[in-house]
C-alpha cells in the first residue's frame, strides 16, 4: 500500500515509517509547514497517516497566541489536510489525537481509569486542540472515506522525548526513588506501529485507544530500567505526602506520578499489536 506521513521528524512517524517498509509497504513523508503542500497530489495515496502537529511542551509559555497556534495546527490543519485528502480519493485518514482530550492525570493517591462511557475533558489548550479535531474529522468519515482518530496514551521508545528519558536519567543515578502506587496507561512504540499498521491493512475506521498488555507504575517503571543497566535501586515508601505538596506547585510531579489509565477492553484488537511486554520494551530501549 501506498502510505503518505505528515509531519517530518515526528518521532511517531519517522518509527512508523520503518516498520511500514519493513512490512513492503510505500511511505512518503510530506511536510504542511507553509503552503507548498496544498500543491501535492494526494491520489496515489491509500492512506494519510497526520502526525503534523505542535505538542503540549513546544510553546514555552501557554498565552493567547500559542493557543491560536494549537488551534490553527493541531485542528485547522489537520481539518483541512483530510478535506482535500477526501476530495482526492485517499481512502483512509488516520488522526494522531492523545488521552489529554481526557484532561489531567488523577491527583497522586487517587485513581483515574478512562471507559467508554468517559467524557472528553480537556484542561489544556493542547487538549481542546486534539478534540476540536476530532469533531472537524468526523463529519468527513463516509463510505468512501474512513476516519481513524487514535487516542494513544504516553508513547514512549529509543530516542523519545517526555517524561521517560528524564525517568531514565533518574533510574541511572540516583540509589533510591520513591515508592508510590499509580497507574498509567503507556504505549511502547514499536507496539504502536504494528498497531497502525494494522488498521491500515484493515482499512478500519472509528475511535481507537491502543496501549500495551500491562500497565505502568512510575516506581515500578524506573527499576525496571535500573534493572536492565544492571543497578539495583531502592523504592522507598513514604514520601507520597511530599510529592502531593509538591504537585500543588510542580505540574509534573502529578504528571509523573498520577493516576491515568485506559480500562484493558478500550484497547483490544481483532489482531494481536502487543508484540512487546513492558519488561521487554524497556530492555530494548535501553540498549
Amino acid at each position: 500500500m501506498n502510505i503518505l506521513i505528515t509531519g517530518q521528524n515526528s518521532y511517531t512517524g519517522t518509527n512508523l515509517a520503518n516498520h511500514l517498509l519493513a512490512h513492503g509497504h510505500k511511505v512518503k513523508f510530506l511536510s504542511l509547514h507553509g503552503q507548498d503542500w496544498e500543491n501535492e497530489n494526494f491520489s496515489g495515496f491509500d492512506s494519510i497517516f497526520h502526525a503534523a502537529g505542535i505538542a503540549h511542551d513546544d510553546a514555552k509559555k501557554v498565552n493567547d497566541s500559542s493557543k491560536d497556534l494549537y488551534f490553527a495546527i493541531n485542528s485547522n490543519l489537520a481539518y483541512n489536510t483530510a478535506l482535500k485528502a477526501k476530495r482526492e480519493g485517499v481512502k483512509q485518514f488516520i488522526y494522531m489525537s492523545s488521552s489529554i482530550i481526557y484532561g489531567e492525570s488523577a491527583p497522586i493517591g487517587r485513581e483515574k481509569f478512562i471507559t467508554r462511557k468517559t467524557q472528553p475533558s480537556p484542561a489544556s489548550y493542547y487538549g481542546e486542540s486534539k478534540l476540536k479535531a476530532e469533531n472537524l474529522l468526523t463529519p468527513l468519515n463516509d463510505e468512501n472515506f474512513k476516519i481513524c482518530i487514535l487516542r494513544c496514551p504516553m508513547i514512549y521508545g529509543k530516542f523519545c522525548k517526555g517524561n521517560y528519558p528524564l525517568l531514565a536519567k533518574l533510574a541511572q543515578k540516583l540509589p533510591a526513588f520513591p515508592k508510590i502506587n499509580n497507574t498509567r496507561s503507556m504505549l511502547y512504540i514499536k507496539n504502536f506501529a504494528e498497531f497502525v499498521r494494522l488498521i491500515i491493512t484493515n482499512q478500519e475506521r472509528g475511535f481507537f485507544w491502543p496501549q500495551n498488555s500491562e500497565y505502568s507504575n512510575t516506581s515500578e517503571l524506573v527499576k525496571l530500567i535500573a534493572n536492565s543497566h544492571n543497578k539495583k535501586i531502592l523504592l522507598l515508601p513514604g514520601f507520597e505526602w511530599i510529592l502531593k505538596i509538591l504537585a500543588r506547585k510542580i505540574k509534573l510531579v502529578n504528571k509523573a506520578f498520577g493516576s491515568l489509565a485506559y480500562s484493558q477492553d478500550l484497547s483490544i484488537y481483532r489482531n494481536n499489536y502487543r508484540l512487546y511486554t513492558l519488561a521487554q520494551s524497556i530492555n530494548e530501549t535501553e540498549l
